[in-house]
């Protein structure tokens, strides 16, 4: 498949500093100039009607967003969210639309398939082991890519049975961590758009946010910065490969 199209990038992180360094992750691990990305910010208001033609294909990006509270529990913010989130990926599963997800775009895609995520499956900021499952064996997006590797994770939800309609591709010993819906929705659990620079941003910069104790920051980008993540980066570059 080939196309002029840009790819769309939905972003949900209020930090700027955090959101353009994730941008710019994108761009540089898909290989992709500025004008074949365009950028939607849902944190500011950015909530428009997609026309899901005008795109080569969807990508999203992390986020603080959790689908695993209780209603009840949800903030004004997490509601908005979700009210404009789940009906696009519905419409991105419905047409097969080609999407790729990271963290939190597991989340999206299970709840909006009718599934849940569990705060029972978090993972601490930092690398973990990945394993493809047999059924990853003929995906496009994972050719060549070995049967074990590393992947920069760090997050609060997870989940380990996912809807039936869901390929799992990819698992670590916590949580799924790659799914594909119908033949191009793809979702990762790890962030295929993240070297240990980028990692080590985010630390700094949500060092407050409860995902480890602020005085700890320093002791994970030592750790991260020791470790050798190469392989994920090449599962957005396929994808943006194959649809480009």
């Amino acid at each position: 498949m080939h196309s002029k199209k840009p790819f769309l990038l939905l972003q949900s992180r209020s930090e700027d500093e955090a959101s353009d360094d994730e941008y710019q992750a994108f761009l540089k691990f898909g290989g992709l100039k500025p004008a074949e990305l365009t950028r939607l910010r849902l944190d500011m208001g950015m909530q428009p009607q997609v026309a899901l033609d005008d795109y080569a294909g969807v990508l999203m990006g992390g986020g603080a967003a959790n689908f695993a509270y209780d209603d009840a529990q949800k903030s004004p913010e997490q509601r908005e969210f979700e009210a404009y989130i789940l009906p696009l990926i519905q419409r991105i599963v419905a047409t097969d639309t080609p999407f790729l997800g990271a963290c939190l775009g597991v989340g999206a895609l299970v709840t909006a398939l009718g599934g849940r995520t569990s705060f029972d499956y978090s993972e601490a900021v930092g690398a973990v082991d990945i394993r493809l499952t047999p059924e990853a064996k003929n995906d496009p997006l994972l050719a060549g890519m070995p049967a074990e590797f590393r992947g920069f994770v760090g997050h609060k939800e997870g989940v380990v049975e996912p809807p039936s309609r869901c390929v799992v591709l990819a698992r670590s010993s916590t949580c799924v961590q790659m799914l594909r819906v119908g033949r191009n929705v793809y979702a990762t659990q790890f962030h295929p758009e993240l070297d240990a620079d980028g990692l080590a941003l985010r630390i700094n910069i949500y060092k407050h946010a409860g995902y480890f104790a602020p005085s700890e920051a320093q002791a994970l980008i030592d750790v991260v910065r020791c470790e050798h993540v190469t392989e994920p980066v090449k599962i957005l570059q396929q994808f943006i490969k194959r649809y480009k």
